[in-house]
């Protein structure tokens, strides 16, 4: 059975995940860990340091204004990560979900105005899959995750899975629960409903400035 954009939204829905096993490899597996990583939204915690960076506004942060853009790059070969899981079934069928709005990215553009940072992920229900982020240049993914973090707040969602834990994500506090737990919640954020476009500039400012952080 060919595999749809439709499909994939189910599998979501009941707690599963495609990967490839690198990006030449045309054959996707779902995932489906005993432990998956989440990142509580009301724990998001940015350092000091970080925290300055996203008020100061060093990088413009859109959404949904280089979905593919930012998918490629995230499959793109960087420094070490000379191959990914991403290959070009998916990215096909990410685009797929972009396109019926259940995919979504945010950008970061420098000065220049040239993308320099991202991430995407699936939005259904009341949760949010995060898939992967990219960055050529420093914090330019973490800010984009801050501006995800506010997004999804104000938006009234109540999930959002990293699918893994990574010590970088681990500095941000998602924490790894067990696969028993982790669809619980899902099944919980599946019975609401969540707005991925509700921020407005002002509602950003002040979502923004509401994350704590840490020393």
């Amino acid at each position: 059975m060919k595999l749809t954009p439709e499909i994939l939204l189910r599998a979501y829905a009941s707690g599963v995940f495609p990967m490839a096993e690198d990006r030449d490899d045309p054959t996707l597996y779902w995932i489906d860990p005993d432990s998956r990583g989440v990142l509580p939204l009301e724990s998001f915690h940015l350092s000091r340091r970080l925290a300055r960076k996203v008020r100061q506004d060093v990088f413009r942060i859109t959404c949904d204004s280089a979905f593919l853009t930012v998918i490629e790059s995230c499959a793109a070969p960087a420094r070490g990560r000379e191959t990914t899981w991403i290959n070009d079934e998916i990215i096909a069928l990410y685009s797929g979900l972009a396109e019926i709005g259940h995919a979504h990215s945010i950008e970061a553009w420098d000065s220049a105005g040239d993308l320099v940072g991202g991430l995407y992920g699936v939005s259904l229900g009341a949760a949010f899959f995060g898939e992967s982020m990219f960055s050529t240049a420093t914090d330019a993914s973490k800010v984009a995750l801050a501006h995800l973090v506010a997004r999804l707040r104000v938006g009234g969602f109540t999930l959002l899975d990293t699918q893994f834990v990574t010590d970088h994500l681990a500095s941000f506090g998602a924490v790894e629960i067990p696969r028993e737990a982790y669809h619980g919640q899902l099944a919980a954020a599946m019975r609401r409903d969540a707005d991925f476009y509700s921020l407005s500039d002002e509602g950003g400012a002040a979502a923004l400035q509401s994350i704590g952080h840490t020393s």
